[in-house]
């Protein structure tokens, strides 16, 4: 084997539920991205070396949708290798939760809540559609 080694680039993406101040449920967020590729996404980016997924999810969605964000739960682990053109990433998905109004910043043009039934899942890059069909199911089974 070589050194180093050639890995996956890590990533972790929110899957960020919206409450307004009387905690009613508003929707989820999907960002506008800024970068190729171009199209609703997920927010969520890179983890840092040192950095725990946990932690990188928090910063952000922080980052990009401008909101303190309460780790729920760990979704899934989607790693296919085609799942992002540009290279090989495997995403920790985590389910978020937010009081506020998400406002876009680093990386997202623009930040928006989708009721579950407005979702534009056709709209969707990388593989977020096939990860927001999943985190639907899973939502109306607990």
């Amino acid at each position: 084997m070589s050194w180093p080694p050639k890995t996956p680039y890590l990533a972790t993406d929110g899957i960020v539920e919206i409450y307004d101040e009387s905690y009613k449920f508003m929707g989820i967020v999907l960002i506008e991205r800024k970068n190729e590729p171009l199209g609703l996404a997920l927010p969520g980016g890179f983890v840092d070396i040192g950095e725990s997924v946990e932690d990188a999810v928090v910063r952000e969605m922080k980052e990009e949708i401008s909101l303190d964000v309460h780790v729920d739960e760990l979704l899934g682990i989607y790693s296919d290798p085609a799942r992002d053109s540009r290279f090989h990433v495997a995403s920790a998905v985590y389910i978020c939760k937010a009081i506020g109004t998400p406002k876009g910043a680093d990386d997202a043009k623009e930040a928006r809540v989708f009721a579950l039934d407005k979702l534009p899942l056709d709209d969707l890059v990388f593989d977020h559609k096939k990860i927001l069909l999943e985190y639907l199911q899973y939502s109306t089974s607990v």
